[in-house]
């Protein structure tokens, strides 16, 4: 996935977005279970990417940034600021992997609750890339909406097995 020498290259890490209205401009990022909207405005010529990482936050959330609602909303608050209209923005989704079995499917949550919100926002979603066993590696050309991803790894899940019980004699746990 090589860039052109003249292509600006944003990289987005988890629970980051990025706009941009430069037609030089390539946003990337790295996915798991983790889920990214690529939305655009073709008319306006401006677009953006999220990163992500958790649908919604319980008593213990920490960083509000990780979660759904307000990385979507962070992310056509300032879409609309360079220029995007709401009622013209379409969607890319890529993401969602379930990364090792046995644990919840959070990836399968964060793929539900972005399609549920864009649903909700009357955005269409136009392609989807969601689920799945292998990372993903995104690139997106945020002024024409073009999207191009490389799946990561092997599709196959990792098989966990439990931890044996400590003994109350060990105070070493082995990860």
């Amino acid at each position: 996935m090589a860039l052109l020498s003249t292509e600006r290259l944003i990289h987005v890490i988890q629970g980051e977005y990025a706009v941009s209205d430069d037609a030089s401009a390539v946003i990337t990022t790295l996915l798991g279970s983790c889920v990214s909207a690529c939305l655009w405005d073709d008319k306006a010529g401006v677009g953006g990417l999220n990163h992500i990482v958790l649908p919604d936050g319980g008593a213990d959330t920490v960083q509000t940034a990780y979660l759904g609602v307000n990385a979507m909303e962070l992310l056509i608050n300032d879409l609309s600021k360079i220029g995007a209209q709401r009622s013209r923005l379409k969607a890319k989704l890529f993401g969602g992997a379930r990364m090792i079995a046995g644990l919840s499917d959070v990836g399968a949550r964060n793929a539900r609750f972005v399609e549920e919100f864009l649903e909700r926002e009357n955005i269409p979603v136009l392609s989807q890339s969601l689920g799945g066993t292998s990372a993903r590696k995104i690139q997106f050309w945020p002024t024409t909406g073009r999207a191009r991803q490389l799946l990561l790894g092997a599709e196959a899940v990792v098989e966990t097995v439990p931890a044996p019980a400590a003994s109350p004699a060990s105070d070493i746990e082995l990860f």
